[in-house]
């Protein structure tokens, strides 16, 4: 009898244990939920689909835009749609930070999606989960892996110029940084080059791989060679080149392929294979296309999920650029 009452009372302990984790760890995952606007907007996952399938079928390249979007705004005080707002008096954006000015885009796109779900569901739909979920319908729309989404992100009322300057990973970035800026964000090695994965689609401009282009010798002879008619030594700043040249607008391992040859478009690129402790994860991608969309994935859910607004806090605003 006395053990019995022992295991009632441990059982007890582990409930109110595991609840406490709850409180304490999982409040914000919690709320969020694949069904959140099942009833409150039923055509919005829809809605969202339509408006990227077309906007990627007219330009492949929105596809990487939206999906960066997503990124930038995550790695910037998380997943809330700080990128989405323009400076005004009384606010500082994110648009003008080093990662993000004259190069960051699709944000027409966003607003396109928002006015067709204001005029559905007015007030309802979070620009927080239209970048999440158009990130994953972006990735599907170039035959990437599709995964679910939680939703019920609501979006911040203010941005950081200083946290989108310091946060988000660069091109110039070596491998030991590379790691330490996805660490703290709580990626491990191995997701950091899962999700550098997403490389396998989109361009990048002259500036930023300009330095490997000329200063580096782990660099294909040839690539590089076809790459400086593309961007010479000076001028020519914005001018694009694919990041995967095999297949720039198919998500696939191609890109995983490109670094073992020494064509990685940006120094970071490269980095994930220069003799260090991910050329291992880059070789299994090579080795086992579906383990890289299964790791991508979920580290793409990993990120969407990574300190969202929910409950009561921040709003939903009725135009992505600004503050109700």
């Amino acid at each position: 009898m006395g053990s019995y009452h022992a295991g009632s009372c441990t059982a007890t302990n582990i409930k109110i244990s595991f609840s406490l984790f709850l409180l304490l760890v999982g409040v914000a995952s919690a709320q969020l939920s694949p069904t959140f606007y099942s009833t409150s907007c039923p055509n919005a996952l829809s809605t969202i689909k339509s408006a990227v399938d077309s906007a990627v079928s007219s330009e492949a390249r929105m596809g990487a835009s939206l999906l960066r979007l997503h990124f930038h705004d995550c790695f910037v005080n998380g997943c809330d749609a700080s990128v989405l707002l323009d400076d005004t008096a009384t606010l500082t954006g994110e648009k003008t930070a080093g990662p993000n000015a004259n190069s960051l885009r699709g944000f027409e796109v966003i607003d396109n999606i928002k006015t067709q779900l204001e005029s559905l569901c007015p007030k309802v739909v979070s620009c927080a989960d239209i970048l999440t979920v158009a990130a994953r319908d972006s990735i599907v729309a170039l035959r990437g892996p599709t995964y679910t989404v939680p939703l019920g992100r609501r979006d911040a009322t203010t941005a950081s110029l200083s946290a989108a300057n310091s946060n988000i990973p660069g091109p110039q970035l070596n491998l030991a940084a590379l790691i330490s800026a996805f660490s703290n964000k709580g990626f491990t090695a191995k997701e950091m080059v899962a999700l550098s994965g997403s490389h396998t689609i989109g361009q990048a401009r002259c500036t930023t791989f300009r330095n490997r282009l000329y200063n580096e010798a782990n660099i294909n002879a040839s690539f590089a060679t076809s790459l400086k008619s593309q961007c010479p030594s000076s001028g020519g700043d914005n001018t694009l080149s694919p990041l995967d040249v095999t297949s720039p607008t198919s998500f696939d391992n191609a890109y995983f392929r490109n670094l073992v040859s020494q064509k990685g478009l940006l120094h970071s690129d490269q980095q994930l294979y220069s003799g260090g402790s991910t050329n291992t994860i880059v070789d299994a991608y090579i080795s086992n296309t579906g383990t890289f969309r299964a790791d991508f994935a979920n580290a793409m859910k990993k990120m969407g999920n990574l300190s969202p607004l929910t409950g009561t806090n921040g709003q939903i605003r009725t135009n992505c650029r600004k503050v109700n």
